[in-house]
């Protein structure tokens, strides 16, 4: 896919890997709608910084866990642009649990988690199919290993991810005839501002960097290089690409 002229949907798009993935996508030539939940400010700031590299950028407030929230996010993407090309599903959010403390997981946890992570990937491919048929458009979901091996902040967000890794063969088997592709990356440990403001974020940076093979962490650009890799390339879909330098090997 040559992306001079599409237009591509971030949601989860003002900071850290969103942010990275959208301004890589401007680069190459889209112009970016920016969708947010409560982080205004730095989703207009993406939008202008997209502005400024001379495409069309607009930031969209919704919450992806509710289904009329997310069509009409999708319809004033099209409203404002006129086409639809690329969904890019980032949006995210977790809690940390130790994984044995069974008790401390209550309804509204599993709810929140599986409502934003799950339902919100599957709002927003639904919103989006019938623009992305008629586009012959691509489908990147932001998973993580967490959804591979079940190590990560908790069970409910490990759960999820599983899902979203489920849920892209399961699309990618509907929309390849109606010409979609349907693809995920699943990164491991990301240096993003959100780690970067836990207690814990030097020793598990460590930590992780001196089990993986390549001795190293992912940044936000890893993520979105890899991204762009997967949307450009026509030949690829139903494919869940880990992230991991080699933690998991």
């Amino acid at each position: 896919m040559d992306l001079s002229g599409k237009t591509a949907l971030v949601t989860g798009g003002g900071v850290g890997t969103g942010k990275a993935i959208a301004l890589s996508l401007a680069k190459e030539g889209a112009d970016v709608a920016i969708n947010y939940s409560r982080s205004v400010d730095e989703a207009e700031e993406t939008a202008g910084e997209i502005r400024e590299l001379g495409r069309r950028s607009v930031a969209i407030q919704a919450d992806v866990s509710d289904d009329a929230s997310v069509r009409k996010m999708v319809d004033t993407v099209v409203g404002e642009f006129g086409d639809l090309h690329v969904l890019v599903n980032n949006a995210g959010t977790t809690v940390h649990v130790p994984h044995d403390d069974l008790e401390a997981l209550e309804d509204e946890i599993w709810r929140r988690v599986l409502d934003v992570n799950l339902m919100g990937t599957f709002y927003a491919i639904r919103a989006a199919r019938a623009h992305l048929e008629k586009s012959g458009g691509a489908i990147l979901n932001v998973s993580s290993v967490a959804g591979v091996h079940a190590t990560g902040s908790s069970i409910p967000y490990c759960a999820s991810k599983a899902a979203i890794n489920n849920l892209t063969l399961a699309m990618a088997r509907v929309l390849g005839p109606k010409g979609v592709r349907v693809n995920a990356v699943a990164p491991g440990f990301i240096d993003t501002r959100w780690w970067q403001e836990r207690p814990e974020y030097e020793f598990v940076k460590e930590f992780v960097t001196e089990k993986a093979i390549l001795s190293r962490v992912a940044t936000p650009q890893d993520v979105a290089d890899m991204s762009l890799s997967i949307i450009k390339s026509d030949i690829t879909t139903g494919q869940i690409v880990l992230m991991d330098a080699g933690l998991s090997l």
